[in-house]
């Protein structure tokens, strides 16, 4: 794995934690569609929010959130279609009984996509920004 690789999964499960001390349910992480890869998918109350990670290890690139372009969006939100087909699917096998989430029994009152901007300092902890309805 290259050192960019760790950097980002690392930054994936700092966001993971950050979204969990609020309070979210995270239903999936890095949920791969035809056309890429979904950070962490997540419940806020009665929304289903797709977030977007970035991580840095110094701002010497930029702030980690400068890296969610609108090319970038435009594929998370492609993507989110794609989950939403395949989470129709799965809550009609839990409604049927034949799958076990019932986190999948609630319908959503919305849908968002978060930016979770992570900066590692070379001391301390992770420093974690949290941008909510990006798109």
């Amino acid at each position: 794995m290259a050192k960019k690789d760790g950097v980002g999964r690392y930054g994936e499960r700092v966001a993971r934690q950050h979204l969990e001390e609020r309070g979210w349910t995270v239903l999936d992480t890095n949920w791969r569609g035809t056309d890429g890869e979904l950070d962490i998918v997540a419940v806020d109350g009665d929304v289903l929010v797709v977030v977007e990670v970035k991580t840095r290890s110094g701002v010497g690139y930029g702030h980690p959130a400068e890296a969610v372009t609108a090319r970038k969006l435009a594929r998370v939100k492609r993507l989110t279609g794609q989950y939403l087909t395949a989470f129709r699917e799965r809550l009609a096998l839990a409604r049927l009984g034949g799958d076990d989430w019932p986190e999948l029994r609630t319908a959503f009152g919305a849908i968002r996509i978060d930016v979770v901007a992570v900066t590692l300092p070379r001391r301390g902890r992770a420093v974690v920004e949290h941008l909510e309805a990006v798109a």
